[in-house]
């Protein structure tokens, strides 16, 4: 099994101290590292180079926080590190620094990358920065990423699971550990061997607040109108509040707009929904810009209030199929990729449901995460962008 390693501090050579304290001396042969975004980029790898040489491939990211196994933190100092020893079985790394061209033929380039060496039905992890421009803020969509992967994949079936790394929860800025160096505008995918397979839950935590609302006017991720009114009177009328100048905040951290997949009339299940964060308000015009940009004119949506309760049940019933489904397996790793909007300090919850996957998870698994931006996991048969869930996988040879 790998080990895994995590420390805090605002020096990133005793944060990579505390993290190899935790690898019992193991001779690493690749390393998976989320960073807190207080820390340099540079300065990080340059303390990882000094432990572990410079031949080792150094993969992850910039973290909004990291979780281990009887801790977490946001604080922007934590750094959470996966290494894989020599006697583990070693991902193939497989980069793409093209985004800031264009995220959909950045993706198709990566995909026909993945065509070419990944077995069918591969796992493959993939980390990307959110934040293409600070000022003014501009995001790497998701969609048009993954969008570009299935086309340059071109029928060829792969089991995408990842996420998008941020430096905070205010979402400053986002950087990519490459395998040699600190990049932007990047995607880092890993291909794990064909004898690792995945056991991949999403946790939820929205439900409904709204009748079915036809998107009748919408510009990329910008929503003008539901059911040809201004989409964000409608919202505020729904919820029952008139926002004030942070309206694009308070809205982030109240509802999100989700599609219902399948049947619309079914009964209400947390996994039928596709949920988008709203980015941010226009009062102006009344508009609200979401996340992504992959909801269209006549997608069909439901405004969703975000739920504590639910989310945390959600959580629970996730980790208990999770752990029964590892029974007779041998396990080599969890990843938890959840999004920042969830952590407490965001979401308002008593509890920080990280530290729920945490502790319910089976102890006898190695166990990472990290905050994120955007959540990527197989849904109906094909990998989506997903926003406000946890996402958490579990490595095994079956």
């Amino acid at each position: 099994m790998v080990a895994i390693g995590h420390g805090r501090s605002a020096s990133a050579a005793v944060a990579i101290e505390q993290c190899c304290a935790g690898l019992a001396g193991t001779r690493a042969r690749l390393l998976l590292a989320f960073c807190g975004g207080k820390h340099d980029g540079l300065e990080i790898v340059t303390a990882l180079r000094a432990a572990f040489g410079n031949s080792v491939p150094i993969v992850g990211g910039s973290a909004a926080g990291v979780i281990w196994r009887d801790g977490l933190g946001y604080s922007g100092l934590e750094v959470g590190l996966v290494a894989f020893g020599e006697d583990d079985v070693l991902p193939e790394v497989v980069v793409n620094r093209d985004l800031l061209g264009g995220e959909h033929a950045a993706g198709q380039a990566l995909g026909k990358k993945l065509a070419e060496i990944t077995p069918p039905e591969s796992v493959v992890l993939m980390f990307y920065d959110s934040v293409a421009n600070q000022s003014p803020l501009r995001l790497h969509p998701a969609s048009d990423l993954v969008d570009g992967i299935q086309l340059g994949l071109a029928g060829h079936r792969i089991r995408l699971i990842g996420g998008g790394t941020l430096t905070d929860m205010n979402l400053s800025d986002a950087w990519i550990l490459d395998g040699a160096s600190v990049v932007k505008h990047a995607a880092v995918a890993l291909v794990l061997p064909p004898e690792l397979k995945d056991e991949t839950v999403i946790l939820h935590g929205c439900r409904p607040v709204s009748t079915f609302m036809e998107i009748t006017r919408i510009d990329g991720a910008e929503v003008f109108e539901l059911d040809g009114r201004p989409a964000l009177d409608v919202i505020e009328r729904m919820l029952g509040v008139t926002l004030g100048s942070t309206s694009s905040h308070d809205l982030s951290l109240i509802a999100t707009l989700g599609e219902k997949q399948g049947d619309p009339y079914a009964a209400y299940d947390e996994n039928l929904y596709v949920n988008r964060l709203i980015l941010r308000a226009n009062r102006a015009i009344g508009s609200i810009t979401l996340f992504e940009k992959d909801f269209r004119q006549g997608t069909r949506v439901q405004i969703m209030s975000r739920d504590n309760a639910l989310m945390l049940d959600s959580v629970r019933n996730g980790i208990r199929a999770i752990n029964q489904a590892q029974r007779g397996r041998q396990p080599l790793l969890a990843v938890y990729i959840d999004c920042a909007g969830r952590a407490s300090a965001r979401s308002g919850a008593s509890i920080e449901e990280a530290r729920l996957v945490a502790e319910g998870l089976d102890p006898a698994i190695p166990f990472l995460g990290f905050y994120s931006g955007v959540e990527i996991a197989p849904f109906d048969g094909y990998s989506r962008p997903l926003d406000w869930t946890g996402l958490l996988t579990v490595l095994s040879a079956r």
